[in-house]
């Protein structure tokens, strides 16, 4: 019995990561990346390689409090959280300020900038998902387990939708004045979410 409550708390971390992922603020600054795919695949990948920066920093920042015994001051999580907005507009700005018709022809081109926002989405995530894997299991390697398979759900998550949400940019490839207006469209709902997001947190 104990390994099939098990087995069920793993799948409801799965599944929880599927519906993280697809959480306002993820799917907006992932947008802003994924508008420069010229293929399906890059979009995919800008998915995967979000999902790995924000699984990777969950899983060890969530398992050092997590072994600590401690909790996440709410000042840092304020802050954390904060810092997620503001990467929401200067990723929005840049999304919109920095569109080139020479871009349309490269090829290659780096998830780094996906990687950082996983990151940082998986700091401004830690405080709750802690909270979340203590009440739901009963040993630093169950919570391991958990944290594990929920990353495991917002890559998943993630790379399905920025499979979905690039199509519009890579079927305009071609078409310079639609496609730098959805760019630069993914830009501002950008930014303009970042300040919504920032005003959220400190005015309530």
């Amino acid at each position: 019995m104990e390994d099939m409550s098990l087995l069920a708390v793993l799948g409801l971390g799965l599944a929880l990561g599927i519906k993280h992922a697809l959480e306002p603020d993820h799917v907006i600054a992932v947008s802003t990346s994924a508008a420069k795919s010229r293929k399906v695949i890059q979009s995919a990948m800008t998915g995967i390689y979000w999902g790995i920066g924000h699984t990777l920093t969950m899983f060890i920042f969530g398992m050092a409090v997590i072994l600590m015994q401690e909790q996440i001051p709410e000042t840092w999580a304020q802050s954390l959280e904060a810092l997620v907005g503001v990467m929401l507009i200067i990723v929005g700005a840049t999304t919109f300020l920095s569109y080139k018709k020479s871009s349309l022809k490269q090829e290659g081109r780096s998830y780094k900038t996906s990687v950082f926002m996983g990151i940082v989405h998986g700091l401004a995530g830690s405080a709750a998902l802690v909270l979340l894997t203590l009440s739901s299991v009963e040993s630093a390697a169950e919570g391991a387990a958990f944290i594990f398979i929920f990353g495991a759900g917002t890559i998943i998550g993630m790379l399905l939708f920025t499979t979905v949400i690039g199509l519009p940019f890579v079927l305009t490839t071609k078409k310079w004045t639609m496609n730098k207006g959805l760019t630069q469209a993914a830009g501002v709902i950008s930014a303009v979410y970042g300040v919504y997001y920032l005003s959220s947190i400190y005015l309530g």
